[in-house]
């Protein structure tokens, strides 16, 4: 039995955004990775008492983290979602 095309266009869909997000998500972390094992002082500089560079950029890789997950559920919900209940004849 052959798979139905949609069903695969939607998979390569899925596949690629994954990728992309995953990708943008390995940069984001081995970039803040590579600065504290290269640049310790970059890190350690002081923006306001109490905040150093090093948690500010942190907290941005968590934000970024949960801002790329929101984009692919977004994704998911709107497209991937709607897709598959189209392929199965709407039915939920």
């Amino acid at each position: 039995m052959k798979p139905d095309t949609r069903l695969v266009d939607i998979a390569a869909r899925r596949f690629r955004i994954a990728v992309i997000l995953t990708a943008a998500i390995v940069f984001v972390y081995f970039g803040f990775i590579l600065l504290v094992a290269f640049d310790k002082e970059l890190l350690a500089t002081i923006m306001v008492p109490g905040l150093s560079v090093g948690i500010a950029l942190g907290a941005v890789v968590i934000f970024v983290a949960f801002f790329l997950t929101g984009i692919y559920v977004r994704w998911a919900n709107n497209h991937y979602d709607a897709a598959l209940n189209d392929i199965r004849g709407g039915k939920a």
